[in-house]
């Protein structure tokens, strides 16, 4: 890469298939087949298979908007040698006249991928294709999906053979092309589309959920009665300091096993039904059809896809909040803090109020931390501008299995190695601050503000846990602590450990975000 031929900048409008052509381009794994708008939150650079040009992968442009993502696409592009505008077929003389537009003040040298051919005109196909040979502009049509090996070669005499514009093309462009909407459905209707958008939005979130606890509820009494109680007798025999960190009150045996039990299951469950969703193209129909009630609350529409993947992840959540236009973000990015739980806190609460014989309770909870968190971000965000109307839907299809594969398998992967690896972390940090006397000396200092909440003392450790990494609430599991709350004590300490702050690494996301570097570009290398 560093005597790289030229570097080629995959420019074009959210959903286009720039991600797709990238992937199928440089033979990098990953989620080439999702069908999602504004899935490319940074930038990737790779070398094109088989050459020696460096290709690179932007998020989607936004029409007249002031995203994160549209300015990292927008300089990213005019640091490259050529320009690959990415337009959909069923959009082409909109997209094409727009994305010029946004470049007019830069010379650069240009080439056209038309994608969406199997949805697209022929005729339409034809006359783009003409234009651009009328100006000398390398053109190519894919249907990104089902890529042939015959397109990556036209893909690269493309690149090669880009010149130098004298013009911006959409001053020169007269074709009057008619966009090629995807089919209604029930989602844009106006009365009925909103409320069918919420119940989806609850299934897709609540039916993983109910799965997760239903396998762990299972699992927990074979998992303690065939391996954790025959280790948990074995260790008794060696040495002391080894029973600390490993059975002691904050052991390793004592609280691992049970995060991963309870968390492990959301993470996956709920990652094969957003990866559907997205695959399939819905979910951008699910948030569109949910503008009107988000502007409510200060939000829009597209604002509810960062705040679905904090259900996820948090961080993710944050990050993903760069496609929101500036005048929403901080609103995206407040919701996300107070009102999306993400997998591990959802594994953690659905453990602690399973553990107390109170499972019902995660109901009102999860919608008690939703209803605040809206709340909190209409009073402290009053004023939300409406974004430009542009061609937005897309085209559902039928997901693929190498496409939802790849989306689970991260998420397994990024929990795997580095939410287990931190909670076990915890513990043994825990494990040792309980033995040096520390625990104990922080829950009498903290006892009189919990006293506030009518709460003991001892529920202080889970709490300030929770406060580094939201699993670490499971340590109200120690001690018979549960059995001594009602459950109003219960409902309240999971809550206020939950929401009273966000995890350190949510915070350190947000603070690298908005105030270490709010107008850096992420670039990833891919190597």
């Amino acid at each position: 890469m560093l005597n790289a031929e030229l570097t080629a900048v995959l420019v074009g409008m959210e959903s286009a298939g720039k991600s797709t052509i990238f992937s199928k381009l440089t033979h990098y794994v990953t989620g080439e087949e999702v069908n999602f708008r504004g899935s490319t939150v940074v930038c990737r650079r790779a070398v094109i298979h088989g050459t020696n040009i460096t290709i690179v992968d932007t998020p989607g442009i936004r029409y007249q908007s002031d995203s994160e993502t549209t300015r990292m696409a927008l300089r990213e592009a005019r640091q490259g040698d050529v320009i690959v505008f990415v337009i959909r077929g069923t959009h082409a003389a909109f997209e094409l006249k727009m994305l010029s537009r946004e470049l007019e003040d830069y010379r650069y040298r240009v080439a056209v991928i038309l994608t969406f051919e199997d949805k697209t005109p022929i005729s339409f196909c034809r006359a783009v294709e003409q234009f651009c040979q009328t100006y000398g502009v390398p053109f190519v049509s894919v249907d990104a999906r089902a890529f042939e090996h015959r397109k990556h070669a036209l893909i690269v005499q493309a690149v090669r053979s880009a010149k130098l514009l004298t013009r911006p093309l959409h001053e020169i462009f007269a074709l009057d092309l008619a966009n090629v909407d995807p089919p209604n459905t029930l989602l844009e209707h106006k009365t009925v589309g909103p409320w069918l958008a919420l119940i989806l939005t609850i299934l897709l979130f609540g039916v993983p959920v109910v799965a997760a606890y239903l396998f762990a509820s299972v699992t927990q009494s074979y998992l303690d009665t065939w391996i954790l109680n025959p280790l948990r007798g074995f260790m008794q025999a060696e040495p002391y300091w080894l029973q600390v960190f490993s059975v002691g009150d904050y052991g390793l045996l004592t609280l691992g096993p049970y995060s991963f039990l309870w968390a492990f299951p959301v993470v996956v469950f709920i990652g094969i039904s957003v990866a559907v969703t997205e695959e399939m193209g819905l979910k951008d129909r699910i948030t569109d059809a949910l503008d009107p009630w988000l502007q409510k609350v200060g939000l829009e529409g597209r604002d509810l896809i960062p705040v679905l993947t904090g259900f996820g992840c948090n961080v993710v959540g944050v990050l993903q909040s760069r496609a929101c236009g500036q005048c929403t973000r901080r609103q995206c990015v407040s919701l996300i803090s107070y009102g999306s739980a993400c997998s591990y806190t959802i594994g953690a609460t659905l453990s602690l109020f399973n553990s107390a014989g109170r499972p019902l309770l995660f109901l009102p909870y999860i919608f008690v931390v939703f209803i605040v968190g809206a709340v909190h971000t209409r009073i402290f965000n009053r004023k939300t501008i409406k974004l430009p109307d542009t061609p937005r839907k897309t085209f559902l299809q039928r997901p693929t299995w190498k496409g939802i594969g790849f989306r689970v398998r991260a998420i397994v992967k990024q929990f795997m190695l580095q939410a287990m690896p931190t909670f076990l972390l915890i513990c043994m940090v825990a494990a040792l601050l309980d033995e040096l006397g520390i625990i104990p000396w922080a829950s009498s200092l903290l006892s009189p503000v919990f006293m506030l909440f009518h709460l003991p003392g001892s529920v202080a450790p889970s709490v300030l846990f929770s406060m580094i990494r939201k699993d670490g609430m499971l340590v109200l599991n120690q001690h018979g602590i549960l059995g001594e709350l009602s459950i109003v004590q219960l409902f309240v300490v999971v809550y206020l450990a939950s929401t009273l702050s966000a995890c350190l690494v949510t915070l350190w996301t947000v603070a690298r975000e908005f105030i270490l570097a709010p107008e850096s570009t992420q670039t990833d290398d891919v190597r």
